[in-house]
């Protein structure tokens, strides 16, 4: 399982049925490609967010019905006709796209959350919207779920998002437990850091567990799959522990008996 930005779409999983593939592709196709916009490439951030405004009159062409020349948004606004999607957690995406762009820091865990509800939380409003499944108690759990796979990918990639100029550990954490920007920077594993990144390990384990309980009653593939993305996030944080928290030199991933764990967690749920 990649616990990353748009990697949670359950694309080629065998537990998505058939009927779905089309619609998840196409809304997949969506949010990697307006990803990219954001992160990929040597556009200046002007350039990035006119290329993602340009992303949201599409939608806006969608809303009023009107034909796009895309081929991706033709598909897309099929599908939003087809399962009477509502645009919103799409254009929350682009929010959270272009915030990328112009903010590298996080204040506080309230920022950081609300970024999560647009980076991650769409994702998985969709994906119950597809199900037909989203009503107010599986959102919220749904939400806290997504928040939460965002969290643990910000964990394990604290070295990738430094490269890229970027802390997603909020500041008054950092200042909280006296780790400077600059021992992100060099890479120091010691006390501090160490303390720090149980706490946010723990407090990113909470919030996963907050929403299990959607996965134990959803039925049938959509249950099993959910089953799975929880128990694969679950595993991430196990490695990071596992690791001392050095995310540093070896970025926490599953290998195959990792994915035995996962396998049997989900029985178990």
């Amino acid at each position: 399982m990649a616990v990353d930005h748009y990697e949670n779409f359950p694309v080629a999983s065998i537990l998505l049925p058939r009927r779905l593939v089309p619609a998840v592709e196409a809304i997949y196709a969506f949010a990697r490609s307006a990803d990219d916009l954001a992160d990929e490439g040597n556009a200046t951030p002007d350039e990035r967010l006119a290329a993602l405004a340009a992303y949201e009159r599409e939608l806006d062409q969608i809303d009023v019905g009107a034909t796009s020349s895309d081929p991706m948004f033709t598909r897309l606004a099929g599908v939003v006709a087809q399962y009477r999607l509502r645009l919103d957690p799409m254009r929350d995406l682009l929010s959270a796209f272009k915030q990328d762009v112009v903010t590298q820091r996080y204040a506080d865990y309230a920022s950081l959350l609300d970024y999560c509800r647009r980076s991650a939380d769409p994702v998985g409003r969709l994906m119950l919207a597809l199900y037909g499944a989203d009503d107010a108690d599986n959102v919220r759990e749904s939400d806290a779920i997504c928040s939460a796979l965002q969290l643990t990918n910000f964990l394990q990639d604290v070295a990738i998002d430094l490269e890229k100029g970027r802390i997603y550990i909020p500041l008054e954490d950092l200042a909280r437990f006296k780790v400077s920007e600059a021992a992100l920077r060099a890479g120091t594993v010691d006390a501090p850091f160490q303390a720090l990144m149980r706490f946010e390990v723990e407090r990113t384990r909470a919030l996963m567990l907050s929403g299990a309980p959607l996965a134990k009653r959803l039925p049938g593939r959509i249950g099993w799959e959910l089953r799975m993305i929880v128990q694969g996030g679950l595993r991430i944080l196990d490695r990071i522990e596992h690791a001392g928290y050095d995310v540093f030199r070896r970025r926490p991933v599953l290998s195959a008996p990792d994915w035995i764990m996962v396998g049997w967690g989900a029985l178990r749920m």
